[in-house]
């Protein structure tokens, strides 16, 4: 499938789901609220009082670790979010940050790491994994632009390598998305400066005794930037739902397909001596476009739960980081590509006797990779190829992972995984083609025990890993000097452990962690070639701390805090900075309702000055945002303003330190290259709910 039709086809499949969704808005509307348990329900057109916090819900008893938890809808329905991948900072300490354009994948902070979109933290959207092997743009690329915020239901986030039922990229933690069974209809549209405009529609009705759910989104915004980002973002899902607890099934369908112009970083000597704006540009040609179409099947039956999944991706991204220092003549250009087919399922099933429960599973992911190359271009246009393959990857995954009670208030866990990966390298050099393959097993320990009613303390040890780009296990000569090039091992060990403690009382919910994690090797995201790639291994540990507090009706707080020590570990590491690992993120927030109908929110994120070199010597600034909004519910109606960096911040989104070369120096300069915030902005948005 072509890239000009793999888009098409997402474009018509989106708008056919929104025309669809319209259409069904009538008999949804009239659906009987027995068949929806948990919508929110209206009497006299007055707004539901009760709202359920997924951050409020008892882990206390269920909870495996201190640093485990579930966000529910609730948590960020009346929470401004400038871009779907803010959605992910409602797991506490991560932070998403851009520095390609509003369609490409957010680059994402968490315990000291920056995961470049996300080498080390796994992603999933109704069981599906997210992140790509051996990406095109670099290793674990998660993106998760093609979500509807709307059609969300709950994010479930675990830190550490402490559960069996994940493998592949999931040392520092893993999000699961859950997109929900049924919605009340609803339209909403949002305009803002910049042109700023988004649309999105959707709702569910009964249909043979299941629900069939219908959403369809679309977005434009050109942005601050000189150069107009000219943002085309459509997505849609379509999802039908049958069964109870039980027995239940689901499958769906989801169209997703984005284009734009980007202002990458820049350098800061260009800024300060006049040759660009702030917001300016040094190379006009940059940008991308991504596609995705998908189909899920979930299920149980009794103890058993499995998943299907065929997801067609395509990407294309035009980068130029170092501008003319490689090339002075035409410049540094070049053209990340990516096209594949991810097909693949889970099985698991729960055992319980008496006080023990097991659960044993398996995982099966192929990755049918027709084309991921790297091109030299000119005007966005490709003009020669520095590296071009195909590559077929498949990982399995096995599973057992067992649950006792040792005592009143005690838990105790086990696990044991195993994952396998082989994957098959088809090079444009016939040197780097070839076969690799890897195995690893990864134990798992913890005990959690309710040491009073409101209070549960946690012990965990755990091991994971991350798989390395496949090319990386077959390469024997380096495709831009010629030389012999050294391989790495396809998969990387992580080791890590953690204590922690939970509170929970009827208004508040706290807890606190200490960890440790190791590496046996960590990828590092190399600003002038825009990959990832194997380093030295690292070490860190840290601490967390979150509050959750509702002290009064109408009032909700909320922060989390967290400071990592972050480092190189091995021979002669004197200079052992991890480039772009931020040590200290704060992000804390306050929603209060004066009135039955108003809603004031206010949030502020604040990630700390990082190393960008390994010797310290140089570091980033650090960024404080603050943004303001306010949601007013009349009737069948919601009004929202919202106001994004409220104090109008000139800090960096990003910012890296590498050499470059602009165009009239005489040879590379090493600067640091930063991409702005944007500027304060506000947005408002009218919501009918039918």
């Amino acid at each position: 499938m072509s890239a000009n039709t793999a888009s098409a086809c997402a474009r018509r499949l989106v708008i056919g789901m929104a025309g669809t969704a319209l259409c069904a808005f009538a008999s949804a509307a009239t659906a009987q609220t027995a068949t929806e348990p948990d919508l929110p329900e209206r009497e006299n057109d007055e707004p539901q009082q009760i709202i359920v916090y997924g951050r409020a819900l008892d882990e206390i008893g269920t909870a495996r670790s201190g640093s485990q938890g579930t966000v529910g809808y609730a948590d960020f329905d009346a929470i401004p979010i400038s871009r779907v991948g803010e959605l992910l900072e409602n797991v506490p300490g991560l932070i998403a940050t851009q520095h390609s354009g509003s369609g490409k994948a957010n680059q994402f902070f968490l315990r000291g790491f920056n995961l470049d979109h996300g080498t080390d933290f796994a992603g999933f959207v109704d069981g599906v994994p997210i992140n790509m092997r051996s990406h095109g743009h670099g290793q674990g690329y998660l993106d998760f632009n093609f979500l509807i915020p709307e059609a969300v239901e709950r994010i479930d986030f675990r830190k550490g390598p402490y559960f069996a039922d994940v493998g592949d990229f999931s040392a520092a933690g893993t999000a699961a998305f859950k997109t929900a069974d049924a919605l009340r209809p609803f339209a909403e549209v949002q305009v803002g400066e910049f042109g700023f405009v988004r649309g999105v529609a959707g709702g569910s009705t009964v249909l043979s005794g299941g629900d069939l759910l219908i959403v369809g989104d679309a977005q434009f915004y050109d942005g601050p930037w000189v150069l107009e980002e000219d943002l085309e973002r459509f997505a849609g899902l379509v999802k039908y739902s049958i069964g109870g607890e039980a027995n239940r099934f689901s499958l769906q369908f989801n169209a997703y397909d984005a284009r734009w112009t980007s202002t990458d970083q820049v350098p800061e000597r260009a800024v300060a001596s006049g040759l660009i704006d702030r917001f300016g540009n040094i190379d006009d040609d940059l940008g991308g476009s991504t596609t995705r179409l998908g189909a899920v099947l979930n299920g149980a039956v009794g103890n058993t739960a499995f998943s299907a999944y065929a997801t067609r991706y395509e990407f294309e991204l035009v980068s130029n980081f170092t501008y003319f220092l490689e090339e002075p003549g035409r410049g540094d250009e070049f053209v990340q590509r990516d096209k594949r087919w991810v097909l693949g399922g889970a099985v698991s099933h729960r055992i319980e006797r008496g006080s023990v429960a097991i659960n044993i599973g398996a995982d099966l992911r192929h990755d049918a990779i027709d084309e991921v190359g790297l091109f030299r271009s000119i005007d966005a246009a490709p003009v020669d190829a520095v590296r071009l393959d195909a590559i077929d990857q498949t990982g399995l995954g096995l599973y057992a992972d067992g649950q006792i009670a040792i005592a009143p208030g005690l838990r105790g866990f086990a696990g044991l995984r195993f994952d396998y990966q082989m994957v098959d390298v088809r090079s444009d050099l016939a040197a780097n083609s070839g076969n690799a393959d890897d195995d690893l097993f990864a134990p798992k320990v913890g005990l959690a025990w309710q040491a009073l009613t409101n209070i549960e303390l946690y012990a965990n040890y755990g091991q994971s890993f991350h798989s390395n780009d496949a090319r990386g296990a077959t390469i024997a000569v380096d495709p831009v000097g010629g030389d012999p090039a050294e391989r790495v091992p396809l998969l990387v060990r992580a080791e890590g452990a953690e204590l922690g403690a939970r509170l929970e009382t009827s208004t508040l919910d706290a807890s606190l962690v200490g960890f440790w994690l190791e590496l046996d090797s960590e990828l590092v995201f190399i600003g002038d070639g825009g990959a990832t790639e194997p380093n030295d291994g690292s070490r860190r540990y840290g601490v967390e701390a979150n509050v959750f507090w509702r002290p009064l009706p109408g009032v909700v707080i909320d922060a989390a805090y967290s400071h990592t020590n972050a480092r190189f570990v091995g021979p002669g590491a004197a200079t052992d900075a991890i480039p772009g690992a931020v040590p200290e993120v704060f992000a804390a927030g306050i929603a209060v309702s004066p009135l039955p109908n108003l809603t004031v929110t206010t949030r502020l994120r604040h990630f700390s000055s990082a190393p960008l070199i390994e010797d310290r010597s140089v570091s980033s600034d650090a960024t404080t945002l603050v943004n303001l909004a306010g949601y007013y519910d009349f009737g069948a109606m919601r009004l929202g303003v919202e106001v994004f960096n409220l104090f109008d911040a000139r800090d960096a989104d990003i910012t890296y330190f590498y050499e470059s070369r602009l165009p009239g120096e005489s040879s590379g300069v090493e600067d640091r290259h930063f991409h702005p915030v944007e500027p304060r902005q506000v947005r408002a948005s009218l919501k009918y709910s039918f």
